[in-house]
């Protein structure tokens, strides 16, 4: 069995939870980070949501991509299915990416289901900071969340203004 690539873009970053054999800087096309999905597991519940990262339509992402080796592959699907798809608000799927060094490779990714009920689309930045600034779910703090996001982010050089932003205001 082939080695296969995954996608990561906000956690996945910098908590895979899944072995892999290499990680590179990676590209996608035609879809952007945002804090656009109502977190009612991991960073808040149905009646406090948190708010998390969903690859939203339109724009191009930095991440990171995830090389596994083939041998690994249904344990790492089975793994990221168990903890991204938790209540399904996000679509499987393969997309290409470009490495650092400019090869192109397909990647899974999850990007978000807009026709989701956790979908919560482009909110003012005001009002993602309102949500995420009193959200706990099973995994922590929804600040903490974003907090790390916004570290790995910075480590590896990529610029978003907005996770940027919310960042700032939640060191206070």
């Amino acid at each position: 069995m082939s080695d296969f690539w995954v996608f990561g873009y906000g956690s996945l970053m910098w908590n895979p939870g899944f072995d892999h054999v290499m990680a590179q800087p990676a590209l996608l096309r035609g879809a952007h980070r945002s804090l656009c999905v109502y977190s009612w597991v991991h960073r808040g519940t149905e009646e406090n949501p948190g708010l998390v990262f969903g690859l939203d339509h339109g724009g191009a992402c930095r991440g990171m991509a995830f090389r596994v080796h083939g041998g690994n592959r249904e344990e790492t699907v089975a793994y990221l299915r168990a903890r991204e798809q938790v209540t399904g608000v996000y679509l499987e799927s393969w997309r290409k990416v470009s490495l650092g060094g400019g090869e192109t490779v397909e990647a899974l990714t999850y990007v978000v289901d807009r026709r989701h009920p956790q979908y919560a689309g482009a909110l003012p930045l005001a009002d993602q900071l309102g949500i995420v600034t009193g959200a706990v779910g099973k995994s922590g703090r929804n600040p903490d969340y974003v907090l790390s996001t916004a570290a790995h982010l910075e480590e590896l050089g990529i610029v978003d203004h907005n996770v940027g932003w919310l960042a700032e205001q939640l060191k206070g």
